[in-house]
């Protein structure tokens, strides 16, 4: 209850649960209220710059002890009864209806050492009537970013850093993936709401990944975003990356059940070309893959914030 408490009053100035409902949750320590982490690798958290793989055998999944679904487990203590399904590379339909083959720590053309994996199945079906709060990090792969981003990569080869190469190839395909994003988003909060007609669903929005200002970034640094240049940045920034967090908002607002806990703002000054990063870049800083995933400070920036969102799930109004 110590250790409850003083949590608490460390996620004051993050959340906006009231007096009265901070003493309600801590009144209520002891209950057992029923939680599920659903998402993909900015959720299970994956790269070795978020923490260390914990289950054995591994699944392919790469939860790792860092990452904010754990991070959380930990700071409410026997508040919340965590069951984490999430899962590197998942996409939307992953979490609703399709089983999915993880791909572990496999990286382009080397595969996981232990791969392949067996299949898991649905994230939902970890989803029942029983549940009390959902948390979802989804999108990023069904819009495709990855694919997006080594894309990119690929074309910017030899630019020097100028031009757009990449937005000239692509732009024109990115409006129908994020309609299907929205389609598919709509479509996977109104299965969680049907499994778990009671739980309060929480879905969770990316952090900052590329800076507002792109001078920021060094091309061919493999730390940053390597050849990817300034121009097919901002494009990403704002024609792919803002819209995938509004298609989430906006699929959110339209379930009385659901809310989207905005990471975006917060993480304004933390981009991958930060001083101070919460996302890595190709490589993290001490030269492993990352492939531009959050490190253990963005899972801890998104643990306060989906934090508070789920103590004001659960508190009294």
């Amino acid at each position: 209850m110590a250790r409850f408490r003083t949590r608490l009053a460390l996620l004051g100035s993050v959340t906006a649960l009231t007096a009265a409902q901070l003493l309600a949750a801590q009144s209520a320590a002891a209950a057992d209220y029923q939680w599920v982490a659903l998402g993909d690798s900015y959720t299970a958290g994956v790269i070795e710059a978020a923490g260390d793989t914990f289950e054995i055998p591994r699944d392919g999944c790469e939860r790792t002890d860092r990452s904010y679904p754990q991070i959380i487990d930990r700071d409410l203590g026997g508040l919340i009864d965590l069951t984490n399904v999430s899962c590197g590379a998942a996409t939307i339909e992953d979490v609703t209806s399709h089983s999915q083959v993880p791909i572990g720590r496999s990286i382009p053309g080397q595969p996981d050492p232990n791969a392949p994996f067996d299949e898991v199945p649905p994230q939902s079906d970890a989803v029942t009537p029983d549940t009390d709060v959902i948390t979802v990090g989804v999108g990023g792969n069904t819009l495709g970013f990855g694919d997006i981003l080594f894309k990119c990569l690929e074309l910017s080869q030899g630019s020097d850093g100028a031009g757009t190469p990449c937005k000239n190839e692509l732009a024109a395909s990115i409006p129908a993936k994020l309609t299907k994003v929205a389609t598919d988003y709509d479509a996977m909060l109104a299965k969680l709401h049907e499994k778990a007609p009671n739980a309060k669903i929480l879905t969770v929005g990316y952090p900052t990944i590329i800076p507002s200002d792109t001078s920021k970034c060094r091309y061919n640094n493999l730390q940053q975003f390597f050849s990817i240049t300034s121009g097919d940045l901002d494009w990403l920034r704002t024609d792919v990356l803002e819209p995938l967090n509004k298609a989430i908002e906006k699929s959110a607002g339209t379930q009385d059940s659901a809310t989207f806990v905005d990471l975006y703002e917060t993480s304004a000054d933390h981009s991958v070309c930060d001083d101070t990063k919460w996302v890595e870049g190709i490589i993290d800083s001490d030269n492993r893959p990352a492939f531009v995933h959050p490190n253990t400070a963005g899972h801890r920036n998104a643990a306060d914030h989906v934090t508070g969102a789920i103590l004001n799930a659960i508190s009294p109004n």
